[in-house]
């Protein structure tokens, strides 16, 4: 199994379709640094990034 990094968007739960711009968006509002360091920085990991897990509401009904 892969581990994803905290800065993979696709897992994120604030990645988000938006339908009037038909594309992908952060529904975060990243400040100017904030942004540059999420594209531009390897290592950077995104403090607001949450995995986008749909099955973990269902483990905590167990």
């Amino acid at each position: 199994m892969v581990k994803k990094k905290a800065t993979d968007c696709e897992s994120c739960v604030n990645f988000v379709y938006d339908e009037d711009y038909e594309e992908y968006t952060c529904l975060v509002n990243l400040d100017e640094d904030e942004y540059y360091r999420l594209t531009n920085q390897s290592n950077y990991v995104c403090p607001y990034y949450r995995l986008d897990d749909e099955y973990g509401v269902v483990r905590k009904q167990n």
